[in-house]
């Protein structure tokens, strides 16, 4: 109140936007999500009951020829047989990609001793050495992990060494005028503020895992869901054929959503930062 006269705070006032204009689907991207789908599965649908079903099955004979499969317990046998050797090879791929990323960052002796070999074997197609790993690793189990390795590791080793050799040198002088050691400058500075760059790493080790797998049981023991490609290509049950390829697709992007939920988690002080920003 100022000479008798209450001053009221004026708010502008926000307008929603309408329904269906431009900035209420960009406010809802899962809706704009759903309906891309939902109208390429309409168009899918329309087009494959027109073509022959030898060249393109339509969605409703892809549900069909799912349920038969999964009643007859060959998609879950083949999915665990592809999901198994796929889970040893990213373990094997994030551990060993990061303690390499990191080794390099760390020791430049050990940087110039890998570099060149990692640029040769990122550049060489996995494809051509497939092979070779067969002979070495055989046609089981560990011939898919050593395929899938040589194919996801390298994106892991990348983006990892880049995301530590990206720390800033303000953030490791505070560190050290606060007395802290190398090892948690290492731990509380270094690892956190490369962990964006490593879970992208990781992001992209898992579409190229996938890929590795299914390569591996392309041309190994014909197994897993790769195998069902192999089987109903050979005999142009194209419902069939599509079931394991869909399934491929809904678990790279399950794996991919469970990445980045971890990296917000593992990155939330970023967010915060952000904010204040």
């Amino acid at each position: 109140m100022s000479n008798g006269v209450v001053d009221v705070a004026v708010r502008p006032v926000v307008s929603k936007p309408a329904f269906g204009s431009l900035r209420w689907w960009l406010d809802h991207p899962n809706a704009v999500r759903t309906l891309s789908v939902a109208v390429f599965l309409a168009l899918w649908e329309y087009f494959g009951l027109k073509v022959d079903p030898l060249f393109l099955a339509a969605p409703s004979k892809i549900v069909e020829a799912a349920i038969e499969v999964t009643r007859s317990g060959e998609l879950l046998h083949a999915f665990l047989a592809t999901f198994y050797p796929f889970a040893i090879g990213m373990a094997i791929t994030i551990v060993g990609g990061i303690l390499v990323g990191v080794a390099m960052a760390q020791w430049p002796l050990l940087e110039y001793i890998l570099d060149p070999f990692i640029n040769a074997l990122y550049a060489i197609p996995r494809i051509a050495l497939v092979p070779l790993i067969m002979l070495w690793a055989g046609l089981a189990v560990g011939g898919k992990v050593v395929i899938l390795v040589s194919i996801a590791i390298f994106p892991v080793i990348i983006n990892t060494f880049s995301g530590i050799r990206d720390v800033r040198g303000s953030m490791l002088e505070v560190g050290h005028a606060y007395g802290a050691t190398k090892a948690q400058i290492f731990f509380k500075i270094v690892l956190p503020a490369a962990i964006p760059f490593v879970m992208t790493g990781i992001r992209l080790a898992v579409g190229m895992g996938i890929i590795g797998i299914i390569v591996g049981e392309f041309f190994t023991a014909q197994t897993g869901l790769g195998g069902m490609i192999v089987t109903y290509a050979n005999v142009f049950a194209t419902a069939k054929l599509f079931v394991p390829i869909i399934v491929i697709g809904v678990m790279g992007v399950v794996l991919t959503e469970l990445v980045q939920s971890v990296e917000r988690r593992l990155s939330r002080w970023r967010e915060l930062e952000r904010d204040r920003g």
